[in-house]
């Protein structure tokens, strides 16, 4: 059973960063690619980066570009987001997200709100 478990999220100042973690079991990890996305209320969901399952290729959203890392560490079966300099347009839920045999499969999310 493919699990994804998000962690890391909460409450920053403009400029502040955070470091996202999604815990995944249920499937082989290390041979598949990984997403985060995220959902702004009232907005629709946005790819903001992906991971190859190597690591040896990231994508980012043009919002994301030079603000966020996306990283994995396979042994631990893990995807990280590690977001800097953050703004208050990047308040939103973040989901990771896999895609196993055709089927996509999420996370429940974690709340990020970036206010002062």
């Amino acid at each position: 059973q493919v699990q994804l478990v998000e962690s890391g999220g909460g409450l920053v100042q403009p400029g502040g960063s955070l470091r996202l973690s999604c815990a995944a079991s249920g499937f082989r990890f290390s041979r598949y690619a990984m997403s985060w996305y995220r959902q702004a209320p009232g907005k629709e969901r946005e790819l903001v980066a992906t991971i190859g399952s190597d690591a040896g290729s990231t994508n980012y959203a043009d919002s994301a570009k030079g603000r966020f890392t996306i990283s994995r560490d396979n042994a631990k079966n893990t995807v990280y987001l590690q977001m800097n300099s953050l703004k208050p347009e990047d308040t939103a839920v973040y989901c990771c997200k896999v895609t196993f045999r055709a089927s996509q499969y999420w996370g429940q999310g974690t709340q990020v709100t970036v206010s002062s």
